[in-house]
């Protein structure tokens, strides 16, 4: 079985904190998401290594427990191992020691054996039992834990303006070789990392169901309850001063841009941000960006020529 080096897959230090980790993922993330690679099945294995490294580097407890594995065999990344010299019983997982795995629609799905081999007990794949119960093997290497409801854990990726409104999706799931599908209510206003809980037994899975969102939009990033929004301009606009239309989570609306402003300025627009599922609301920032045109007729080249002369 190979190794995984997560600090690797996204390209930080073992000393990175969890901010870095989260930086780090979230431009990785957006840099392989399928709405940029569209039939890219290169870009959609890495995105899936990509959030297969997020699940244990993005969780304290999973994180510990990783770093206490590596910490203690000291294996290099993509080294090959043998989980049984290490007292591993990897028979559980299918009969040639192929792994179970899941895929969700929209977040690029898919655990690796070396993902399930250590946290099968917490996500789509694991089996329930071995020699060694697959849910302590970080915990001291050892010992038995007691009986506990069955956790899964998968995540999904939505815009943000699902996840503003709410919205319904459907999650693809392949637990133990068989297909499964499970629709999932997103609520109004969640925000990312939060978690929804969905009972397993509606697939027929004794546990829980809990599912981490990620919000992943091209045209808005969130910072807390503000959302922030590249406006292009052209320098004319920026000069003189002028109105343009932009979309907001709630519609088009008219903006008054300034005399004179400048690249990377902002104008606020109150209230007019993202509403959490308490009812609190943030701000609008428009970031301005000014942006030339891609083609120049003779007259306005002129006119720029005009134009650098009296500077």
């Amino acid at each position: 079985m190979e190794y995984k080096d997560y600090y690797k897959t996204l390209g930080v230090e073992k000393t990175a904190s969890a901010d870095e980790i989260k930086k780090s993922y979230r431009k990785l993330a957006k840099k392989y998401h399928p709405d940029l690679n569209s039939g890219d099945e290169k870009a959609a294995e890495k995105l899936k290594e990509i959030n297969e490294a997020y699940e244990v580097l993005g969780d304290k407890d999973k994180r510990q427990k990783y770093d206490q594995f590596g910490s203690n065999y000291d294996f290099a990344g993509g080294q090959n191992f043998d989980p049984s010299q290490y007292g591993y019983d990897f028979s559980g997982f299918g009969g040639n020691g192929s792994s179970y795995t899941y895929t969700s629609s929209g977040d690029g799905g898919g655990f690796s054996d070396f993902f399930n081999m250590f946290f099968g007990g917490g996500g789509f794949g694991g089996s329930s039992s071995s020699s060694r119960s697959q849910r302590d093997i970080f915990s001291g290497f050892g010992g038995r834990s007691k009986p506990q409801r069955q956790k899964y854990d998968t995540e999904i990726s939505i815009s943000l303006k699902e996840a503003y409104e709410g919205a319904k999706k459907v999650l693809n799931l392949n637990v133990n070789g068989e297909s499964k599908t499970l629709d999932v209510k997103i609520p109004k206003g969640i925000l990312p990392g939060k978690k929804i809980k969905t009972k397993g037994e509606k697939i027929g899975l004794d546990g829980d169901i809990y599912i981490k969102i990620n919000v992943i939009d091209q045209k808005n990033r969130l910072d807390g309850l503000n959302i922030i929004k590249e406006v292009d301009v052209y320098p004319w606009t920026a000069a003189l001063g002028d109105k343009t239309v932009v979309d907001t989570l709630e519609g088009k609306i008219k903006v008054n841009i300034p005399k004179g402003i400048q690249t990377g300025k902002k104008i606020r627009l109150s209230n007019k941000g993202f509403r959490d599922m308490k009812g609190n609301k943030g701000d609008l920032y428009l970031e301005i960006k000014i942006k030339n045109p891609e083609k120049l007729s003779k007259k306005q080249l002129e006119l720029y020529e005009e134009l650098k002369a009296t500077m």
